[in-house]
């Protein structure tokens, strides 16, 4: 069927009636919702897509790794030590005859939760008292930047050293080590973003209603800011990850029995020099894969979620 068009030119004159309801139903259709949109504009990003699916990955193997394998993490056969990777020992083995298998998806646990732990403190602290800064503004404002300024100035990696040496080597002086001077980054960022929408009609129109400052910040600003404070966790997760990586290979972490990819990095600097390989590749590899693959998934991200970047393409 053919619907006849008053246009100039003769090949315009019959428009198809199944084109004009194609066209109709395209104005009709309901938009995307931001985090739609941002996920689509993320899958479009086949390397985040693909450090997306692996950390999905590495987190399951981290899980059920030590389970499929056939030997324990804590095993030890003298008579198996120093095995290269074969059908038996997919890893190989270290000094004492332990499965490098088990073991590297058992310090994958360990690794992960504290680069995971940390991120969470991070946001707990660093959205809250950002958040409250830049919502606040004038001395308050000036006040609370002051003392960002000054643990932002202070070296990162030594205060985290020095605390773990005063609290002990361990897993929770790390977490809290990581803690300490962490979320100064997070508490910028989510201030500079508070700066920017507080006096957004919105915003002035739950002040004019008499909303309390803490829903304002809990309804108002922070979904407003999500985007960046997720692409700041994403970031957080490798740093954190290096530091426990960087501590236990200084002896200042992890502690046996427990072990991490920081303690077999340790464990196996000193048995590449006796051609035990494996001990050394297995725990760097991974260490370097996932902050690569957080890094790759945090630079999609910021592309996906920034509004000017999406309104461009």
């Amino acid at each position: 069927m053919y619907e006849k068009k008053d246009d100039i030119a003769l090949d315009e004159w019959f428009v198809p009636i199944e084109k004009q309801h194609g066209e109709a139903e395209a104005v009709v259709r309901p938009s995307l919702s931001y985090w739609q949109e941002a996920w689509r504009n993320l899958w479009k990003n086949k390397l985040a897509m693909g450090a997306f699916f692996f950390l999905i990955l590495l987190i399951i193997m981290s899980i059920i790794g030590p389970i499929i394998s056939p030997h324990s993490i804590s095993e030890q056969k003298l008579i198996n030590q120093n095995q290269p990777p074969s059908s038996e020992y997919w890893f190989g083995t270290d000094s004492l005859g332990r499965d490098v298998f088990s073991r590297t998806w058992y310090g994958a646990r360990i690794s992960l939760f504290v680069g995971i732990a940390a991120a969470v403190i991070d946001f707990l602290i660093g959205v809250a008292y950002g958040g409250l800064s830049g919502y606040k503004g004038g001395k308050m404002d000036h006040i609370m930047m002051r003392i960002v300024e000054v643990l932002y100035g202070l070296p990162y990696l030594l205060i985290v050293i020095l605390m773990s040496v005063v609290m002990g080597p361990g897993l929770g002086s790390i977490i809290i080590a990581l803690s300490i001077t962490g979320w100064v980054g997070m508490a910028r960022i989510v201030r500079g973003q508070v700066l920017q929408i507080k006096n957004y009609e919105f915003i002035l129109a739950s002040k004019t209603f008499g909303a309390k400052t803490y829903r304002i910040i809990r309804k108002n600003l922070l979904p407003n800011t999500m985007g960046p404070i997720i692409v700041q966790m994403t970031l957080t997760v490798p740093s954190a990850i290096f530091a426990e990586a960087f501590l236990s290979f200084l002896g200042l972490g992890i502690q046996a029995p427990l072990t991490s990819w920081g303690v077999m990095a340790d464990e196996g600097l000193s048995a590449i020099l006796t051609g035990h390989w494996w001990r050394l590749f297995f725990p760097t590899l991974f260490i370097s894969l996932t902050m690569f693959a957080f890094n790759v998934l945090g630079d999609g991200l910021q592309d996906a979620l920034d509004p000017k970047l999406r309104g461009g393409k």
